[in-house]
């Protein structure tokens, strides 16, 4: 597979985007909610989070992104030192 770029991940199907989850990303953590988790990935070049509903029974969203200080709500457990950011 040629080098993701966020934009094209964006555009992606459902489907697709849950593909190079499990294919291309690597899984870093989760955090859990009262109705859910939310899992951290990443690509290489850009962090992939899936929120799943415990309550539906589901994956609500897929949401894309590489800007690091949207990892502040998992900064508690993560090191971006270890993730060489």
């Amino acid at each position: 597979m040629k080098l993701l770029s966020i934009t094209d991940f964006k555009d992606y199907s459902f489907d697709k985007k849950c593909d190079v989850v499990t294919i291309y990303s690597n899984y870093i953590m989760h955090r859990e909610f009262p109705n859910g988790k939310a899992y951290l990935y990443h690509t290489g070049s850009f962090f992939i989070e899936v929120l799943y509903s415990s309550l539906h029974r589901k994956i609500q969203t897929i949401n894309a992104f590489d800007d690091v200080r949207m990892l502040a709500p998992y900064a508690e457990t993560v090191s971006l030192a270890d993730l060489n950011f």
